[in-house]
């Protein structure tokens, strides 16, 4: 438990670290995470990029696992596939929900007819306007 705790906040920070160091962030770095980032640079000189972050974040992980009350030789946790999952297709089309269809006629009860807005529209305005003649001629 402590180990996988320990290489998650590896990984975590690491790349916490490079994104700072990349966006000229670092001077707000703590010492520990400066050097780990001069280290990265030192294993990029003689490495690939890849190689390098996972030798630097294996030199994090066992400074992490000790600091954690991990006894002993850190156990080698495998969190990164081999073979990375590509998706090529990860967008799902949009597709309309198909309409609700009505009352059927099997239901025994048929739906109201519904007036439309100018219909009412009209009607009040020719209620009010009898009221209005009607009160006040």
């Amino acid at each position: 438990m402590i180990a996988r705790r320990a290489d998650t906040k590896a990984r975590a920070d690491f790349a916490t670290w490079k994104m700072m160091a990349k966006l000229n962030g670092s001077s707000s770095l703590p010492a520990e995470a400066l050097a780990f980032l001069s280290s990265y640079k030192g294993f990029l000189e003689t490495m690939s990029e890849t190689e390098a972050s996972e030798a630097t974040i294996g030199l994090i992980y066992n400074a992490y696992y000790a600091e954690m009350g991990g006894t002993g030789t850190p156990p080698d946790i495998k969190s990164v596939p081999k073979d990375p999952i590509v998706e090529l297709d990860n967008v799902t089309a949009f597709k309309r929900p198909a309409p609700q269809q009505t009352q059927g006629k099997n239901s025994g009860t048929s739906p109201r007819p519904r007036l439309p807005a100018a219909l009412i529209f009209v009607l009040l305005a020719a209620i009010y306007v009898g009221i209005r003649y009607y009160f006040f001629r």
